[in-house]
């Protein structure tokens, strides 16, 4: 069966008009097959046919066939909206715009793709279900593109896609996603565990069909009609628990899971107790997503059991409703109905999309225009990883990215109470305003009229809102610093002699000198004035490269502005005025991190750099930069530079990375 006849028997569940529609999309889409390799346009046939299996309505479905007819055909978006309607030619010229864009960097060009993705979620989350569908066919078709490229999108999918899908709670494409990109970037462990899986299953088969038989004995005598499945985990989570309890594949034992899907609330936690009854529960492995659902709408019962034989089991209970929308997330609002009506839901009601509203206010008062190289990792950081919930005293519900402090959640609350905050309570008790809350905690923020941000606080926030309110704060009422690009520069108090003869540069010392405001913003140039002069620059120095968390020093030059360089930087001593212009400078962040520099020697494996990466990331670090070069027959050396969230994790990276197999030696270079 061709793509086509195939795509049509998929979308038979729709009305017989909107069948019409799509058919007539398809047809028109075959008339521009741009860069396929047959007459049938294969990829957008392939993201059109996922979207199918998430029941969107036609319009997205069309949408979809036409997603890269922009970029590969002659086809204008006058046309696709004249003859298709306004929302899917919008759609289609919202998922082009993510794609068109130019950088000057590699890194700059991902973080701006990202944010005019998200952003366009504000406007029309449908185009971020058909980005997600490109991505997930592109990944199983990647064997189609060159090898050099699927490292890199693989890296992508497993960093943005696959977590921006859990936080649409859309948890197949998230799991299809995560184990591809495992698949790509390590395949002698994903081999493996797709090998122990199978062998798994067979062995027990008749367990788990004792285990379900048990519930369904006492889900019957107590009168509740329910149905239960087993289920293996995917992969990627498998890999995930590998890493965690330092375990290999043969060691592994719950590899599979109980499902238990029942029609009520009170039904689920009627069988919790049911569960509970037959099997002993694992302290600390309960948990409850009905009362305090996913910040992406999961609702579920998760408790770990210790079943017959000593076989440790994890079993899910939820209604039939939260299981469409465990797996179909935000787009369950969409699903098509039969009679041509859809659920719709405003972008408003959506956690995430509020989230990013309130992004896009900051970058409006920023001033922002462009990206910054830092928004990928703020992105990364804030809205990709796992929340928290924490209450204010009157018991409504904040959520904060993990990690978040007190001073974040005061920001959250008002920004006055965020520029007069004092102290923090949690649960009743005084904490510190650098401390991390905890999920659930009660949090009460002490605020004083003479109580002022200081800029210590830029090292302990976590929310954009936040770094962009005390940054805002500081650059208005704090003469003695410039703050930009992660940059804390303490001005230089005026000399006892006489000034520096006046040059076109503007200086940073002096009667002329007064406090610096920024008049606009680059991803290269902090725009100060000083007096009349404008243009004060910080560059970082070429010669000894400076990243986040190395001890840096800046030089006021001569027309340059402020170039920021390692302490340890060798070419200071070849700068004739140095002690004179020196300016200290400091990262804004720094105190939370750890930069480290190291060198590896090891022999010849494909898989080595994404296996390095995986030690690093393991503790929540990440690498900034890194290298490999074939420098003899069959070996390797590495230079490689990571950042750690905390210093003591050090030890344990470079212990994980010397038991790569692969791996002769490991050594720190600063």
């Amino acid at each position: 069966m061709s793509y086509i006849s195939e795509f049509k028997e998929q979308i038979q569940r729709y009305e017989a008009g909107e069948q019409e529609r799509i058919f007539q999309a398809v047809s028109w889409r075959e008339k521009f097959p741009a860069n396929q390799t047959s007459g049938e346009p294969v990829h957008p046939l392939g993201v059109a046919s996922i979207l199918t299996n998430l029941n969107l309505d036609a319009d997205t479905i069309i949408a979809a066939l036409l997603h890269d007819a922009l970029e590969e055909t002659a086809l204008s978006s006058g046309e696709i909206e004249d003859r298709f309607g306004g929302d899917v030619g919008r759609m289609v010229e919202g998922v082009t715009r993510i794609a068109d864009i130019s950088a000057k960097s590699k890194t700059l060009q991902e973080a701006e793709n990202i944010r005019k993705m998200l952003f366009a979620m504000v406007t029309d989350i449908r185009v971020i279900f058909i980005k997600l569908a490109d991505k997930l066919h592109t990944m199983r078709t990647l064997d189609e593109l060159a090898r050099e490229r699927h490292k890199t999108v693989a890296q992508e999918c497993l960093d943005i896609y696959a977590p921006l899908a859990d936080r649409l709670g859309i948890s197949w494409i998230k799991d299809e996603l995560e184990d591809l990109s495992l698949k790509y970037l390590n395949r002698e462990v994903y081999l493996q565990i797709k090998e122990i899986v199978a062998l798994k299953r067979g062995e027990r088969r008749n367990f788990l069909d004792n285990v379900k038989e048990d519930i369904r004995r006492e889900a019957t005598a107590a009168g509740i009609t329910i149905e239960v499945e087993s289920r293996a985990k995917h992969f990627y989570s498998i890999y995930q628990k590998m890493r965690k309890r330092n375990k290999a594949t043969g060691d592994l034992y719950d590899l599979f899971g109980i499902r238990i899907l029942c029609d009520g609330i009170e039904n689920c936690y009627t069988l919790l107790g049911l569960v509970h009854r037959l099997w002993k529960p694992l302290d600390g492995r309960f948990k409850d997503y009905i009362a305090m659902p996913k910040s992406n709408g999961y609702q579920s019962l998760h408790t770990t059991v210790m079943a017959a034989g000593g076989n440790l089991l994890e079993i899910q209970i939820r209604t039939q409703e939260m299981h469409r929308i465990a797996e179909h997330g935000i787009a369950s609002h969409w699903l098509y109905k039969k009679g041509g009506a859809k659920e719709t839901v405003h972008p408003a009601d959506i956690s995430l999309v509020n989230r990013l509203k309130d992004w896009k206010q900051i970058e409006a008062e920023s001033g922002f225009s462009r990206v910054s190289e830092s928004f990928l990792d703020d992105i990364k950081r804030e809205l990709l990883k796992d929340s928290i919930y924490v209450f204010t005293p009157q018991g409504k519900v904040i959520e904060l990215p993990a990690g978040a402090t007190p001073i974040d959640f005061a920001y959250h609350i008002h920004t006055a109470i965020g520029e007069h905050c004092a102290g923090a309570k949690a649960d009743g008790a005084i904490i510190p305003l650098s401390s991390e809350l905890q999920n659930t905690q009660v949090v009460e923020i002490l605020t004083a009229t003479n109580a002022r941000p200081h800029v210590n606080w830029l090292r302990t926030v976590r929310t954009a809102k936040a770094r962009s309110k005390i940054r805002s704060w500081l650059q208005q009422n704090d003469d003695s610093i410039i703050i930009e690009k992660n940059i804390v520069a303490k001005k230089k108090p005026p000399l006892p002699e006489a000034p520096p003869p006046v040059e076109k540069a503007p200086e940073l010392w002096g009667p002329r000198f007064i406090r610096p405001q920024i008049l606009e913003s680059d991803t290269t140039l902090l725009h100060v004035r000083v007096e009349d002069e404008k243009n004060m620059m910080i560059h970082f120095a070429k010669c000894c490269h400076p990243v986040i968390g190395d001890p840096i020093i800046g030089y006021v030059s001569r027309g340059r502005g402020i170039i920021i360089h390692r302490k340890n930087c060798s070419n200071l001593a070849n700068i004739p005025d140095f002690l004179e212009r020196k300016i200290e400078t400091e990262w804004e962040n720094a105190a939370s991190v750890l930069v480290k520099r190291f060198k590896v020697e090891a022999r010849l494996s494909t898989d080595l750099f994404s296996e390095i990466e995986g030690a690093v990331r393991k503790y929540q670090g990440h690498l900034i930069e890194g290298r490999l070069e074939e420098t003899s027959v069959n070996h390797l050396t590495g230079f490689f530079t990571m950042q750690l969230e905390q210093s003591e994790d050090l030890k344990k990276v470079l212990k994980n990375i010397r038991g790569i197999p692969a791996v002769f030696s490991i050594q720190t270079l600063t």
